[in-house]
């Protein structure tokens, strides 16, 4: 006799069909798309996106609106979304696990876990937000926040879900030890099955960035490194625009680069637009301060797009991967010389990058022990 599927219950500050509040969406996104002929997902979220007042079109706010045979999504609107409304729908939605994303939300990270952790399985994702290079933005609220959850044991019979072994160690260091943690890298967007056709370097060498505007993501050291290139270059940013003061920095920035260089700001990308618009350039570069993950850096490398980042991902060792560069963010002359590099490589050593790139994400899409890491979360 098949067994019923367990019913899996998130909570989480924007979901589908908004893309605009970064990796965490496409990371349950992808979680949801793969893991549905194994669990039964009801996603408890805003009714709008990230930085917009606007409820989304084509969906029922307040209510539980079927998205597939899987998938529930259940959409608050602002003037419905307090304590006693969450409790009310916690209360009377039938489930088995509850996976609740981030740590500083109120409404859907902490109030789930004050009210849930005494009367259900409860799995909270950390999204790196316990990583030391989380720490660079409100690092005092941050701390206050975390000191008094320890005293009051907000966490005591929670476990945590972590990505990789480095955010395991962050989670312990914060937490102590008496929280389990699971380790369970995200899953990719599924794939095509064969690579894109190769594009052919002619005219100016063509740069990708996809990331919110922001410190955290290294947007200004990304232009600034582009001082000292003599060849013809176009960087061409998407994303929200996080910080409009540091923007402006950004600007400035832009403004004394060299005539051969040219930096556009095209704006925020919908999630199911970023394939197609990354595969049409050169390299995909970010800089970022840290990443828990890096959905973009692996879209990226899926439609054979050779990247540029920091050390400071789960992506390492892309030079003898023959699949771009992770780098010291803090040595710009480093970056500035691959920068100067990768403007006159030659096609030859770019199909080469190209066709490594798309093999080793295909490789990471499709492996099996990925899956069961996963499915094991709720189990």
């Amino acid at each position: 006799m098949k067994q019923p599927k367990k019913k899996i219950l998130i909570t989480i500050d924007w979901f589908l069909p908004g893309t605009k509040s970064g990796g965490p969406v496409r990371s349950y996104a992808n979680m949801l798309d793969h893991l549905g002929a194994y669990f039964d997902f009801y996603v408890i979220t805003r009714d709008t996106d990230f930085l917009s007042d606007a409820a989304y079109k084509g969906i029922q706010s307040n209510a539980w609106n079927t998205i597939n045979d899987h998938t529930q999504i259940y959409y608050f609107s602002k003037e419905a979304l307090n304590k006693r409304n969450l409790k009310a729908l916690l209360d009377n939605t039938e489930f088995d696990v509850a996976y609740i994303n981030g740590i500083y939300s109120w409404y859907f990270s902490i109030l789930p876990v004050m009210l849930l952790k005494n009367r259900r399985n409860v799995l909270v994702s950390a999204r790196g937000m316990l990583n030391p290079q989380a720490f660079s933005v409100k690092p005092f609220k941050k701390k206050v926040f975390l000191a008094i959850a320890n005293m009051f044991n907000l966490y005591k019979g929670v476990t945590f879900h972590a990505t990789n072994k480095e955010e395991a160690v962050h989670i312990k260091s914060i937490m102590g030890d008496k929280n389990e943690v699971k380790i369970a890298a995200n899953l990719a967007r599924k794939m095509e099955s064969e690579i894109i056709s190769k594009r052919v370097l002619t005219g100016p060498l063509k740069l990708v960035n996809v990331a919110r505007i922001s410190v955290e993501k290294g947007t200004l050291k990304m232009i600034e490194s582009l001082k000292t290139v003599e060849t013809e270059l176009i960087l061409d940013i998407y994303g929200p625009i996080y910080d409009h003061d540091y923007w402006g920095k950004c600007q400035k920035a832009i403004a004394q680069l060299p005539n051969n260089v040219t930096v556009n700001h095209k704006g925020f990308i919908e999630s199911d637009l970023v394939l197609d618009t990354i595969k049409t350039y050169d390299f995909f570069v970010l800089l970022s301060e840290g990443e828990n993950f890096g959905h973009a850096i692996l879209e990226a490398l899926s439609v054979g797009c050779p990247v540029i980042i920091s050390d400071k991902t789960p992506w390492r060792d892309l030079v003898s991967k023959g699949i771009g560069w992770d780098l010291n963010i803090n040595d710009s002359k480093e970056i500035s010389n691959i920068f100067e590099y990768i403007s006159r490589i030659n096609q030859d050593k770019y199909n080469e990058m190209a066709k490594r790139a798309f093999k080793f994400a295909k490789h990471f899409s499709e492996d099996e022990q990925l899956l069961n890491q996963n499915k094991n979360l709720f189990l």
